[in-house]
């Protein structure tokens, strides 16, 4: 054992049990119940920001993708049958609704990656098209950055980005449809079919034996390197970010409509998947921003690999891996697949976010099976990840004396699952 890992398990204890792979709840202690924006320099601009760019590409993105109707949104389910299926199996009274945000729905990429990856190629399109004359004013139709005109200008760029595949497809959908060439830097857990799927549209795949820390980085380098590449910076990007967190104006809207109320006899608790932190990151600042001190955001994470964990308990962040525990960072969720955090988001959160827990992989795969078996709802195996969460914070202090919560569990992604792998997993779900 290192000096410096000694130096950690001394002072952080519970980072003992996340070396022993077992189950942990963190409550942040830094949590600030109300936060003041800017957040780390970060305002709440950026929100509003992106609400309108997706506005002015409303109507390229109807023509572009006829089932989106012009918006990237997502609905709301309600989840009875599985929130008595939770408190059966658990034995464990949970308070208040069960939600699912049901990001797996969205369409083109069908994961809630196409919320940042979308807004970024949108930014950098709309940003290329007002420096060479096809945009005037953003009063402007964009539709006009389908024309050929346009397209020849992209064709001349090279959108890079690393990713262990959701954020991939969202970027290669969105940017080989308006003609940019995509590089796509895959990890060694990104799926096949995602990959393949890629490759059908145009997209280049580089494949890697090793981790997403090194297609990142691999992605980054070449872009360096290439002065008509741009590089999505999936680990550092405000654009990616922005796009996440424009979510939670569309969830305050939905739940305005729905007639759920959030207030302090009503508080939200929100349970969201993380890998390197971008998305979860991004739409607990959005809800955050939305609803005050009346939510409460958790991150769930693989036991091998609790990059967010690691970094926001020891607040070194990006300085630390889950590898630097000893930890393998392999798991069946390869969306969270992931050894380091952000850099940028760490910081954010460590006044928004309320905690994090991790869970076995097997858990997971047994909760994807009950959900498909009780609500008809598939997820992939990543997405699951927050269903344990309203369990879990049953015999916490969030809770105490709350009659009337809402849970919201953040389905990140899985209508694009091809049938035959889904399949096999309900099937390994079962047995568990």
């Amino acid at each position: 054992m290192s000096v410096e890992l000694d130096r950690l398990l001394k002072q952080y204890p519970i980072l003992k049990d996340v070396m022993r792979k077992q189950p942990v709840l963190w409550k942040n202690p830094d949590y600030v119940v109300t936060p003041h924006y800017p957040v780390r320099g970060v305002g709440e601009d950026i929100i509003f920001s992106a609400i309108e760019r997706f506005k002015r590409f409303r109507n390229l993105i109807k023509i572009a993708f006829p089932e989106t109707n012009g918006t990237i949104l997502s609905p709301i389910s309600t989840l009875t049958h599985m929130k008595s299926e939770l408190e059966l199996i658990y034995q464990m009274p949970i308070s208040g609704m069960l939600l699912l945000k049901r990001d797996d729905l969205l369409p083109v990429a069908g994961s809630i990656k196409a919320r940042g990856g979308f807004h970024e190629v949108l930014a950098f399109a709309e940003k290329l098209a007002f420096s060479h004359g096809i945009l005037q004013s953003i009063d402007d139709d964009y539709v006009t950055l389908l024309s050929k005109e346009a397209r020849k200008l992209f064709q001349q760029y090279t959108i890079s980005v690393g990713s262990t595949g959701n954020l991939g497809l969202s970027i290669g959908m969105i940017g080989s449809t308006l003609g940019f060439q995509v590089v796509v830097h895959m990890s060694a857990d990104a799926k096949e079919w995602k990959k393949e799927l890629l490759r059908k549209n145009g997209v280049k795949v580089v494949e890697y034996q090793s981790d997403y820390t090194i297609a990142v980085e691999n992605a980054r380098n070449e872009a360096a390197n290439n002065d008509n590449t741009y590089f999505v910076d999936d680990e550092n990007s405000s654009l990616l970010f922005a796009g996440y967190a424009a979510a939670g104006i569309e969830v305050k809207k939905q739940f305005d409509e729905l007639g759920i109320k959030v207030d302090a006899e009503h508080p939200l608790f929100v349970y969201l998947p993380c890998g390197v932190g971008g998305g979860p990151g991004g739409v607990t600042f959005g809800l955050k921003q939305q609803f005050g001190e009346h939510v409460h955001c958790f991150f769930a994470e693989p036991l091998n690999s609790p990059c967010m964990l690691t970094g926001l308990v020891t607040k070194l962040h990006h300085k630390v891996s889950v590898e630097d525990l000893l930890l393998d960072n392999k798991t069946e969720a390869d969306g969270l697949a992931v050894g380091r955090p952000s850099g940028f988001v760490g910081p954010i959160m460590e006044e928004l976010l309320a905690g994090i827990y991790t869970l076995k992989d097997e858990e997971w795969l047994k909760l994807m099976y009950i959900l498909y078996e009780s609500q008809d709802i598939f997820l992939e195996p990543s997405a699951l990840a927050g269903m344990k969460g309203p369990v879990l914070l049953n015999s916490t202090s969030h809770l105490q004396g709350v009659k009337a919560a809402t849970h919201l569990v953040w389905a990140t992604g899985g209508s694009m699952f091809p049938k035959d792998l889904r399949n096999d997993f309900l099937e390994r779900g079962k047995l568990l």
